[in-house]
Protein backbone atom coordinates (compact mmCIF):
# COMPACT_ATOMS: atom_id res chain seq x y z
CA UNK A 1 0.00 0.00 0.00
CA UNK A 2 2.68 2.51 0.80
CA UNK A 3 4.52 1.87 -2.49
CA UNK A 4 1.13 1.96 -4.31
CA UNK A 5 0.18 5.75 -2.80
CA UNK A 6 3.75 6.40 -3.63
CA UNK A 7 3.42 6.36 -7.21
CA UNK A 8 0.17 7.56 -7.55
CA UNK A 9 0.84 10.71 -5.80
CA UNK A 10 4.24 11.03 -8.07
CA UNK A 11 2.31 10.62 -10.44
CA UNK A 12 -0.61 13.00 -9.88
CA UNK A 13 2.31 15.31 -9.66
CA UNK A 14 3.96 14.25 -12.65
CA UNK A 15 7.09 13.72 -11.39
CA UNK A 16 9.46 10.91 -10.55
CA UNK A 17 9.14 9.69 -6.48
CA UNK A 18 12.32 10.49 -5.86
CA UNK A 19 11.11 14.44 -6.59
CA UNK A 20 9.19 13.46 -3.95
CA UNK A 21 11.55 13.28 -1.47
CA UNK A 22 13.33 15.99 -2.33
CA UNK A 23 15.20 15.25 -5.53
CA UNK A 24 18.15 13.89 -6.23
CA UNK A 25 21.17 13.46 -4.52
CA UNK A 26 23.50 11.23 -7.19
CA UNK A 27 23.04 10.44 -10.98
CA UNK A 28 22.54 6.67 -10.76
CA UNK A 29 22.45 4.02 -8.88
CA UNK A 30 25.25 1.35 -8.22
CA UNK A 31 24.23 -1.79 -8.15
CA UNK A 32 26.29 -5.85 -7.03
CA UNK A 33 25.42 -8.72 -8.91
CA UNK A 34 24.05 -11.17 -6.31
CA UNK A 35 25.35 -14.47 -7.30
CA UNK A 36 24.27 -16.53 -4.43
CA UNK A 37 26.21 -19.63 -4.79
CA UNK A 38 30.10 -20.97 -3.96
CA UNK A 39 31.42 -22.00 -7.60
CA UNK A 40 34.89 -22.80 -8.76
CA UNK A 41 37.04 -20.51 -9.83
CA UNK A 42 36.80 -21.36 -13.38
CA UNK A 43 33.07 -20.83 -13.84
CA UNK A 44 32.31 -17.85 -11.51
CA UNK A 45 35.12 -16.03 -13.43
CA UNK A 46 32.86 -17.03 -16.70
CA UNK A 47 29.25 -15.69 -14.98
CA UNK A 48 31.28 -12.74 -13.56
CA UNK A 49 32.67 -11.62 -17.17
CA UNK A 50 29.58 -12.60 -18.59
CA UNK A 51 27.75 -9.87 -16.29
CA UNK A 52 30.50 -7.40 -16.40
CA UNK A 53 29.59 -7.39 -20.19
CA UNK A 54 26.05 -6.74 -20.19
CA UNK A 55 25.51 -5.08 -16.96
CA UNK A 56 29.26 -3.47 -16.50
CA UNK A 57 29.30 -5.46 -13.20
CA UNK A 58 32.29 -4.82 -10.89
CA UNK A 59 30.91 -6.38 -7.54
CA UNK A 60 29.36 -9.37 -6.90
CA UNK A 61 28.05 -11.28 -3.72
CA UNK A 62 28.88 -14.73 -3.08
CA UNK A 63 27.99 -17.81 -0.48
CA UNK A 64 30.85 -18.52 1.41
CA UNK A 65 30.63 -22.23 2.18
CA UNK A 66 32.40 -24.16 0.00
CA UNK A 67 30.70 -27.89 1.62
CA UNK A 68 28.24 -28.98 3.94
CA UNK A 69 28.66 -26.22 7.08
CA UNK A 70 27.13 -28.56 9.57
CA UNK A 71 28.82 -31.43 8.73
CA UNK A 72 32.50 -30.27 8.35
CA UNK A 73 34.79 -29.18 10.78
CA UNK A 74 34.41 -25.72 11.05
CA UNK A 75 38.17 -24.92 10.48
CA UNK A 76 38.25 -26.30 7.50
CA UNK A 77 35.17 -24.51 5.98
CA UNK A 78 36.63 -20.85 7.31
CA UNK A 79 40.43 -22.40 5.74
CA UNK A 80 38.54 -22.99 2.25
CA UNK A 81 37.25 -19.75 2.01
CA UNK A 82 39.80 -18.20 2.52
CA UNK A 83 41.55 -20.17 0.02
CA UNK A 84 39.07 -19.64 -2.25
CA UNK A 85 38.61 -16.04 -2.38
CA UNK A 86 42.79 -15.11 -2.75
CA UNK A 87 41.87 -17.70 -5.73
CA UNK A 88 39.11 -15.25 -6.59
CA UNK A 89 41.28 -12.09 -6.27
CA UNK A 90 44.04 -13.11 -8.48
CA UNK A 91 41.21 -14.54 -10.76
CA UNK A 92 39.99 -10.79 -11.28
CA UNK A 93 40.68 -7.52 -11.74
CA UNK A 94 42.06 -5.54 -8.86
CA UNK A 95 39.26 -2.99 -8.86
CA UNK A 96 36.20 -5.49 -8.62
CA UNK A 97 34.26 -6.20 -5.41
CA UNK A 98 33.39 -9.55 -3.92
CA UNK A 99 30.92 -9.50 -0.98
CA UNK A 100 29.55 -12.72 1.07
CA UNK A 101 25.90 -13.87 2.51
CA UNK A 102 26.34 -16.17 4.99
CA UNK A 103 23.03 -16.26 5.27
CA UNK A 104 22.23 -16.40 9.29
CA UNK A 105 23.67 -20.22 9.62
CA UNK A 106 25.56 -19.81 12.40
CA UNK A 107 25.31 -19.98 16.12
CA UNK A 108 28.26 -19.44 17.21
CA UNK A 109 29.51 -15.76 17.48
CA UNK A 110 33.07 -17.34 17.37
CA UNK A 111 32.52 -18.75 14.12
CA UNK A 112 31.21 -15.59 12.49
CA UNK A 113 34.78 -14.07 13.97
CA UNK A 114 36.81 -17.13 12.25
CA UNK A 115 34.57 -16.34 8.81
CA UNK A 116 35.62 -12.79 9.08
CA UNK A 117 39.14 -13.84 9.59
CA UNK A 118 39.63 -16.44 6.73
CA UNK A 119 38.33 -13.09 4.48
CA UNK A 120 40.55 -10.15 5.56
CA UNK A 121 43.70 -10.82 3.65
CA UNK A 122 41.42 -10.57 0.72
CA UNK A 123 39.72 -7.44 1.48
CA UNK A 124 36.04 -8.11 1.20
CA UNK A 125 33.25 -5.67 0.20
CA UNK A 126 31.54 -7.04 3.27
CA UNK A 127 30.28 -10.19 5.78
CA UNK A 128 26.79 -9.99 5.63
CA UNK A 129 24.35 -12.07 8.35
CA UNK A 130 26.64 -14.67 9.52
CA UNK A 131 24.19 -15.23 12.68
CA UNK A 132 20.82 -14.57 13.22
CA UNK A 133 19.75 -11.24 14.33
CA UNK A 134 17.59 -11.86 17.46
CA UNK A 135 20.53 -11.21 20.27
CA UNK A 136 22.12 -7.92 19.62
CA UNK A 137 24.84 -8.27 21.94
CA UNK A 138 26.44 -11.07 19.63
CA UNK A 139 26.09 -8.25 17.06
CA UNK A 140 28.49 -5.39 19.00
CA UNK A 141 30.95 -8.44 20.10
CA UNK A 142 31.40 -9.69 16.67
CA UNK A 143 31.74 -6.25 14.79
CA UNK A 144 34.27 -5.52 17.50
CA UNK A 145 36.26 -8.36 16.50
CA UNK A 146 35.95 -8.69 13.13
CA UNK A 147 38.36 -6.95 10.74
CA UNK A 148 36.23 -6.99 7.57
CA UNK A 149 32.60 -4.81 7.18
CA UNK A 150 29.57 -6.72 8.85
CA UNK A 151 26.23 -5.95 7.09
CA UNK A 152 23.35 -7.37 8.20
CA UNK A 153 19.55 -5.81 8.04
CA UNK A 154 17.28 -8.06 5.37
CA UNK A 155 15.81 -9.87 9.13
CA UNK A 156 14.81 -6.41 11.17
CA UNK A 157 11.48 -5.06 10.60
CA UNK A 158 10.90 -1.70 12.19
CA UNK A 159 12.99 1.55 13.13
CA UNK A 160 12.77 0.54 16.12
CA UNK A 161 14.80 -3.08 15.58
CA UNK A 162 17.56 -0.80 13.79
CA UNK A 163 17.97 1.23 16.35
CA UNK A 164 19.36 -1.37 18.65
CA UNK A 165 21.30 -2.60 16.18
CA UNK A 166 23.08 0.58 15.87
CA UNK A 167 23.00 1.85 19.95
CA UNK A 168 25.25 -1.46 20.36
CA UNK A 169 27.38 -1.02 17.12
CA UNK A 170 26.53 -4.10 15.39
CA UNK A 171 26.68 -3.63 11.92
CA UNK A 172 29.12 -1.55 9.41
CA UNK A 173 26.51 -1.54 6.67
CA UNK A 174 22.80 -2.07 7.46
CA UNK A 175 20.82 -3.78 4.52
CA UNK A 176 16.65 -3.39 5.42
CA UNK A 177 14.55 -4.52 2.70
CA UNK A 178 12.20 -1.96 1.41
CA UNK A 179 9.26 -4.68 0.75
CA UNK A 180 9.37 -5.71 4.43
CA UNK A 181 10.08 -2.87 6.53
CA UNK A 182 6.79 -1.29 5.95
CA UNK A 183 7.58 0.93 2.06
CA UNK A 184 9.56 3.81 1.20
CA UNK A 185 8.05 5.78 3.99
CA UNK A 186 9.13 3.73 7.26
CA UNK A 187 12.77 2.84 4.56
CA UNK A 188 13.34 6.97 4.60
CA UNK A 189 12.78 7.12 8.39
CA UNK A 190 15.62 4.00 9.12
CA UNK A 191 18.26 5.75 7.04
CA UNK A 192 17.94 8.55 8.73
CA UNK A 193 18.88 6.47 11.94
CA UNK A 194 21.21 4.93 10.25
CA UNK A 195 22.84 8.73 9.09
CA UNK A 196 22.80 9.66 12.59
CA UNK A 197 25.56 6.66 13.41
CA UNK A 198 27.93 7.03 10.47
CA UNK A 199 26.35 3.80 8.71
CA UNK A 200 25.92 3.33 5.46
CA UNK A 201 22.19 1.36 3.84
CA UNK A 202 23.03 -0.99 1.04
CA UNK A 203 19.26 -2.34 0.46
CA UNK A 204 18.17 -5.68 0.81
CA UNK A 205 17.10 -6.94 -3.26
CA UNK A 206 16.55 -10.13 -4.59
CA UNK A 207 12.73 -9.64 -4.74
CA UNK A 208 12.53 -8.50 -8.65
CA UNK A 209 12.15 -5.21 -11.27
CA UNK A 210 9.22 -3.25 -8.83
CA UNK A 211 11.09 -3.38 -5.69
CA UNK A 212 14.62 -2.59 -7.75
CA UNK A 213 12.16 0.43 -9.05
CA UNK A 214 11.36 1.40 -5.25
CA UNK A 215 15.24 1.28 -4.06
CA UNK A 216 16.14 3.03 -7.01
CA UNK A 217 14.31 6.11 -6.03
CA UNK A 218 15.07 5.75 -2.14
CA UNK A 219 18.73 5.72 -3.19
CA UNK A 220 18.23 8.14 -5.60
CA UNK A 221 17.56 11.11 -2.98
CA UNK A 222 19.40 8.74 -0.05
CA UNK A 223 22.88 10.37 0.88
CA UNK A 224 24.22 7.71 3.25
CA UNK A 225 23.35 5.00 0.41
CA UNK A 226 26.10 3.21 -0.87
CA UNK A 227 24.98 -0.17 -3.25
CA UNK A 228 22.33 -1.46 -3.90
CA UNK A 229 21.65 -5.34 -4.66
CA UNK A 230 20.59 -6.94 -8.14
CA UNK A 231 19.59 -9.89 -8.78
CA UNK A 232 19.22 -10.53 -13.02
CA UNK A 233 16.59 -12.51 -13.25
CA UNK A 234 13.45 -11.92 -16.20
CA UNK A 235 9.78 -11.83 -15.48
CA UNK A 236 6.91 -11.93 -17.91
CA UNK A 237 5.01 -8.59 -15.81
CA UNK A 238 7.36 -5.78 -16.10
CA UNK A 239 8.80 -5.04 -20.06
CA UNK A 240 10.54 -1.82 -18.95
CA UNK A 241 12.74 -2.39 -15.64
CA UNK A 242 15.52 -0.98 -14.88
CA UNK A 243 18.68 -3.18 -15.70
CA UNK A 244 22.25 -1.96 -15.08
CA UNK A 245 24.63 -0.47 -17.65
CA UNK A 246 27.80 0.45 -16.51
CA UNK A 247 27.13 -1.17 -13.13
CA UNK A 248 25.01 1.30 -12.42
CA UNK A 249 20.74 1.51 -12.63
CA UNK A 250 19.94 5.20 -14.71
CA UNK A 251 16.99 7.89 -13.27
CA UNK A 252 14.23 8.21 -15.57
CA UNK A 253 13.68 11.99 -14.77
CA UNK A 254 11.10 11.81 -17.61
CA UNK A 255 8.71 9.23 -16.04
CA UNK A 256 6.50 10.00 -13.62
CA UNK A 257 6.07 7.51 -10.39
CA UNK A 258 8.20 4.48 -10.07
CA UNK A 259 9.45 4.70 -13.64
CA UNK A 260 8.43 1.54 -15.00
CA UNK A 261 4.83 0.06 -15.91
CA UNK A 262 3.43 -3.44 -14.86
CA UNK A 263 1.26 -5.50 -17.32
CA UNK A 264 -1.77 -6.86 -15.32
CA UNK A 265 -2.81 -9.39 -18.00
CA UNK A 266 0.92 -10.91 -17.58
CA UNK A 267 0.19 -11.41 -13.71
CA UNK A 268 -3.10 -13.38 -14.28
CA UNK A 269 -1.24 -15.68 -15.77
CA UNK A 270 2.21 -15.49 -14.47
CA UNK A 271 2.19 -17.19 -10.93
CA UNK A 272 4.56 -16.28 -8.29
CA UNK A 273 7.92 -18.07 -7.01
CA UNK A 274 7.68 -20.68 -3.80
CA UNK A 275 11.14 -20.59 -2.17
CA UNK A 276 12.10 -21.69 1.44
CA UNK A 277 15.03 -22.68 3.35
CA UNK A 278 15.51 -26.29 3.63
CA UNK A 279 16.11 -27.54 6.65
CA UNK A 280 20.14 -28.54 7.72
CA UNK A 281 20.76 -32.04 9.57
CA UNK A 282 24.13 -32.69 11.27
CA UNK A 283 25.31 -35.72 11.48
CA UNK A 284 23.83 -36.88 14.83
CA UNK A 285 20.58 -36.16 13.15
CA UNK A 286 19.38 -33.00 15.36
CA UNK A 287 18.49 -30.02 13.32
CA UNK A 288 21.13 -27.52 12.43
CA UNK A 289 21.14 -23.50 12.20
CA UNK A 290 19.58 -22.06 9.61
Amino acid sequence: MDHALWDIAAKAAGVPVYQLLGGRVRDRVRVYAGLYSAPDVPELRDRTAELHATLGADAFKLSPYRRDLHRSRFGIVARELGDWFGDIREAHPDEWEFAFDAHGCLWEPRQAVDLAAALAPNEPMFLEEPIRPEYLPAWGRIRSEMAVPLATGESLYSPNEFLGLLSVQGADIIQPDICVVGGLTQMRKIATLAEAHDVPVAPHNPLGPLATAANLHFAAATWNFSILEYKPDDVSWCHDPYVPTGGHLELRPDRPGWGIEIDETALAQDDWVHWERKVPVRKDGSTAWM
